[in-house]
């Protein structure tokens, strides 16, 4: 069982920063692959990051590309989602995302809001 706890979001302003973390429960942080995913009012649940155990390697959906960041780190048990040059469109809550690559079961966050205004 993994609890994931999302904190950070928040309103600003176009063009600023936020950085989003997700504390997570739990001795085996590090066998789980962590992601980012988001929900704006009216659409679907969408990805926006991912991240192997090890950090080495980091996946982002193409509209995020060159803005968003996710990091790591298995000692603090807690991913992270440094975000840049925040556009309205960004505006959604974000969720916390852990899969262990040989379980089916996924594990989410309750989520944090974001909004970015114009």
């Amino acid at each position: 069982q993994v609890q994931l706890v999302e904190s950070g979001g928040g309103l600003v302003q176009a063009g600023d920063s936020l950085r989003l973390s997700c504390a997570a429960s739990g001795r085996t942080f590090s066998s789980y692959a962590m992601g980012w995913f988001r929900q704006a009012p009216g659409k679907e649940r969408e990805f926006v990051a991912a991240i192997s155990r090890s950090g080495g390697n980091t996946v982002y959906v193409d509209s995020v590309k060159g803005r968003f960041t996710i990091s790591r780190d298995n000692e603090k048990n807690t991913v992270y989602l440094q975000m840049n040059s925040l556009e309205p469109e960004d505006t959604a809550v974000y969720y916390c995302w852990a899969k262990h690559p040989m379980r089916q079961t996924e594990y989410w966050g309750q989520g944090t809001q974001v909004t970015v205004s114009s």
